[in-house]
């Protein structure tokens, strides 16, 4: 007569899944009480967003907050109060609000750049009203790049296949260690697992640049420009080996590139050595560190010469958003 073992042994494949499960829900309990819902006063806009310190620092998406200097905030207790948005930065869908309520819990920024390919990426966030949501995935590419609301690029973003879905947006990518990797920003309209979070380095360098002057400074030198094909013999001559540059179509008058002798006409080959392939090329090389500073800028022009200039960039001036 046969027997029934009450105790099989445990597949290994069910002790990696359970490992999985202990490590994801981990990560969900040392971050989730720190995610809450935020929502627009005065109409139905809502996101999700994160405490970063115990005094109240709350970092969601700037299409969140949009224009609004108050918003409602809902923690994950149950507590419901109001927060102050600080600044934000379209650029790079990053804003700061600080909740004038007690936060519950608060979350860690992680060190972005210490992602690999396939690490597990974990969403927390208010998608279509089901409020604290998880889903989990991995970090399936780096280093994308994504167009903003003003048309800059977003270097550094994160792609993941974690489900988002609108809601999520502002809320935490967690790593396996239970650190923030990334701010869900946007997800590609029909597509499946395709979903994508501005860097954490990229939003503390954010919450930096507010904390310290109220919105990110960024480089300002002057000019209009059209990405065009850089002429070959120009680039041989140049001994460079991209095949498009920008070309100034106007100078401000009295701007740093005015000062510095740019022409209209002219095309700007480098910056301090980096080649520039495009306009995203030179908003991204004009990055707040530049300004007051010497820069050199290589120049091949109207005199079919390739001159090397200094300009020193200002900062952009700022319109409040």
């Amino acid at each position: 007569m046969g027997f029934i073992d009450i105790n099989p042994p445990v597949p290994e494949d069910g002790a990696l899944l359970d490992a999985y499960s202990e490590t994801v829900a981990g990560a969900v309990d040392r971050v989730g009480p720190a995610v809450s819902r935020i929502e627009r006063l005065g109409d139905n806009g809502h996101g999700s967003g994160f405490a970063i310190s115990p005094d109240g620092l709350i970092i969601t998406n700037h299409h969140v907050v949009s224009d609004a200097k108050t918003v409602r905030i809902r923690s994950a207790n149950g507590a419901v109060g109001q927060g102050s948005v600080l600044g934000r930065d379209a650029d790079t869908d990053v804003a700061l609000v600080r909740a004038d309520m007690d936060v519950q819990a608060w979350a860690r920024l992680g060190d972005s750049q210490k992602l690999r390919r396939g690490h597990i990426a974990i969403a927390i966030g208010n998608p279509l009203g089901f409020d604290w949501s998880v889903t989990s995935g991995v970090v399936s590419a780096l280093g994308r790049s994504m167009r903003s609301s003003t048309g800059r690029l977003i270097d550094d973003v994160v792609q993941t296949d974690a489900a988002l879905n609108p809601g999520n947006s502002g809320g935490p990518l967690v790593s396996a260690s239970g650190e923030v990797v990334g701010v869900n920003t946007a997800v590609i309209r029909g597509a499946q697992g395709i979903a994508f979070a501005v860097a954490s380095n990229t939003a503390n360098f954010v919450v930096s640049e507010i904390l310290r002057f109220g919105h990110v400074r960024r480089a300002f030198i002057g000019i209009v420009v059209d990405t065009t094909a850089l002429p070959r013999r120009v680039a041989v001559k140049a001994g460079m080996t991209q095949e498009t540059t920008v070309r100034i179509r106007r100078i401000d008058a009295g701007s740093p590139a005015d000062k510095a002798g740019l022409k209209e006409g002219d095309f700007i080959l480098a910056i301090d050595g980096q080649p520039v392939g495009g306009a995203d090329d030179l908003i991204r090389l004009l990055d707040g560190t530049r300004i007051g500073k010497d820069t050199p800028i290589s120049v091949y022009d109207l005199d079919s010469r390739i001159v090397d200039r200094v300009l020193v960039p200002a900062a952009r001036p700022h319109n409040g958003a």
